[in-house]
């Protein structure tokens, strides 16, 4: 079959070039709205005052409206007598001052002597605690310029200067097109459970970035890998737009047919953008409609609307594109990069100490979740390998720096009790956040040492003595003066596919041929574990199937299982029962979190330490299966 190549790719500077000359062919009209709808609308026109604010003089106090000039000589020694209705009239704030009067004296610092006397201890001076007529909007002055984005507090403005309706520029009509033979809509979700197929979200993404960046989406239905459909489905709606997204297609794949399309009515200007992720965007122009094919894989298709379909936008609307907050991190291990082509890694972002530290995240262009759980994004430039560990680099937030600054941040192994933890301390100390990386025990007691997260997770077995995490901990943190505390203890086995189909009863089974192994990675405590367990069975690991296979997660051992593409791996039961497997016990262990003691003390800490020591905790956990937490949130002496 035919396959596409990529015959105009160019830079990311190169394509914002392509992008700001196709702005040209969005020419966006006026409609008329009221002022009262018009927040985070563009105004069309200038706008110019049609009344003053205030229209007249009027009291800035409740008090009483005097003429300044007969009030002169009034002291706390020397009170002035004043009759009201000649030359006193009491006012409220915001009432107009009559005719002849020129100040007004707060209501607390006049004496009523009677309904018709009242007595000032002090004079007031000319236009005292009165607005004057166009104190802050003069008829005529103009309040906004042409092009200017309308907030809530430009509608007070424009109210005050006397607009009830505006005209501003129509939002950009933005057809949002999805293919895939292999998609189905959200709806059909229950009558696929038959079948593989993947749910299209992509096109509702890109419809809420559309709104949030002033746009007005249009969504036409799901179209299949079809040269033909796609084409007249193009050619049917393209007319109701102002810019055209095609999802999926731009690629090189033999289904692969945006390219083509566009070439038959109109010109590529670029095929293939040198970042990553996105590589597969195409910039072009249909008829008299600029075009963007989005790469179909989730992560691609947001970095390709924020780095060109959003710039694109704002300059229809001649505003200029928002910037995100950006601080200084230095990443937590070296990150190789792809020469040639600007990356943008997703990272955690977490403050130890005085020192910003970023955590990468997945790099699959699929993996819609580094997104999700992203603190910020780290661009590597075209022209750099990567970045070295500690190598001060600049990170975009995605979140507030207020967010950054109250998460603790936790490196070590992987447990299902931590989602629990987070989740708890968002519900009772909501400005307080938990971050954690699973890089396993070894992993996580370097990270302690290396002075880049607030805890770690241990549950480390020292194959001598059979005693867990304190060898360690003396070992590696040996001058390091640090606190555990004690999460819980939980039963490691086999999880193995339901009804066990290959009848699996231990470790020794591993040995079989037609059994597939799935292993966690080296410097897990399950590794370790799994290494003691076979070596006192006397059980070369080499003959083990499938033992060189690594994943960093017992979730993700359990769903490597679920899926088929294992027969057993080693993990906890409550990760056997989230995936609906079964389960063969080897071992129980104790899993403990490693707390620097000059960090112990923090608020952030004490709130986490309280969290896992609550009776809410405590139950949540029990209900996942497979712990032990009657000694949960104990403090261990070692």
């Amino acid at each position: 079959m035919k396959r596409n190549i990529y015959l105009k790719k160019k830079s990311l500077d190169e394509a914002k070039e392509v992008v700001s000359k196709m702005a040209g062919l969005i020419r966006l009209g006026k409609e008329p709205v009221p002022v009262v709808q018009a927040v985070g609308r563009v105004t069309a026109e200038p706008l110019f005052a049609k009344t003053s604010s205030p229209p007249f003089h009027c009291a800035a106090m409740d008090g009483i409206a005097v003429r300044a000039e007969s009030t002169y000589g009034a002291t706390e020694d020397a009170p002035k007598t004043l009759l009201v209705g000649k030359g006193v009239s009491f006012v409220n704030t915001g009432h107009p001052i009559p005719p002849g009067m020129n100040a007004v004296i707060m209501i607390e610092d006049v004496h009523q002597i009677d309904p018709e006397r009242v007595e000032i201890r002090e004079a007031a001076h000319p236009w005292q605690h009165v607005r004057s007529v166009g104190e802050d909007i003069v008829a005529t002055e103009m309040v906004f310029p042409e092009n200017h984005k309308l907030t809530s507090y430009d509608i007070g403005a424009l109210l005050a200067s006397g607009h009830r309706e505006i005209s501003v520029k129509k939002k950009p009509r933005v057809l949002i097109l999805p293919t895939g033979s292999e998609l189905i809509e959200p709806e059909e979700i229950l009558l696929s459970e038959h079948s593989p197929a993947i749910v299209e979200s992509n096109s509702y993404v890109l419809r809420s970035l559309v709104l949030e960046d002033g746009g007005e989406p249009i969504r036409h239905s799901i179209v299949k890998d079809d040269f033909s459909k796609i084409r007249e489905a193009l050619l049917k709606s393209y007319r109701e737009s102002d810019l055209v997204l095609i999802i999926a297609g731009s690629s090189a794949g033999s289904e692969d047919y945006t390219r083509s399309i566009i070439e038959e009515d109109g010109e590529v200007h670029a095929h293939g953008i040198s970042m990553m992720p996105g590589k597969p965007t195409l910039l072009g122009s249909y008829k008299d409609r600029p075009i963007i094919g989005i790469p179909g894989y989730p992560v691609s298709a947001i970095m390709a609307y924020e780095e060109l379909v959003r710039p694109l936008l704002y300059r229809a609307l001649h505003l200029t594109r928002p910037g995100r907050h950006k601080i200084h991190v230095l990443p937590i291990r070296k990150i190789p990069s792809k020469l040639g082509t600007e990356e943008f890694l997703r990272v955690n972002v977490g403050r130890v100490g005085n020192k910003c530290f970023a955590s990468p995240l997945p790099r699959g262009s699929g993996i819609i979740t580094s997104l999700t759980k992203a603190d910020g994004i780290l661009r590597i430039p075209s022209l750099s390998e990567g970045l070295d560990e500690n190598e001060e680099t600049e990170v975009e937030l995605l979140k507030p720096v207020e967010e950054i600054l109250n998460t603790v941040l936790m490196v070590g192994s992987h447990d299902l009790t931590l989602d629990l933890l987070a989740n708890l301390m968002r519900k009772e100390y909501p400005p307080i956040f938990l971050s954690s990386h699973s890089v396993g025990s070894l992993g996580g007691i370097l990270a302690l040492k290396s002075g880049i997260c607030h805890l770690a997770g241990l549950h480390l077995i020292d194959p001598d003595t059979g005693e867990y995490n304190f060898p360690y901990i003396k070992n590696y943190l040996e001058g390091m003066e640090v606190r555990v505390i004690h999460l819980v203890h939980r039963e490691q086995g086999l999880i193995i596919r339901r009804k066990n189909p290959k009848g699996l009863k231990g470790l020794g089974d591993l040995l079989r041929e037609d059994i597939l192994f799935i292993n966690r990675q080296k410097g897990s405590g399950t590794r370790i574990l799994l290494d003691r367990e076979l070596r006192d069975l006397s059980i070369d690991p080499v003959q083990i199937h499938g033992y060189e296979q690594e994943e960093f997660t017992h979730m993700a051992v359990a769903s490597t299982v679920a899926s088929g593409m294992a027969d057993a791996g080693l993990g906890i039961l409550s990760a056997a029962r989230a995936m609906n497997l079964d389960f063969i016990p080897v071992a129980k262990e104790r899993y403990d979190l490693v707390v620097p003691s000059f960090y112990f003390g923090e608020e952030k800490i004490q709130r986490l330490i309280a969290t896992i020591r609550s009776e809410e905790f405590k139950e949540e956990v029990l209900r996942l299966g497979g712990y032990d937490v009657s000694r949960t949130g104990e403090e261990l002496n070692f």
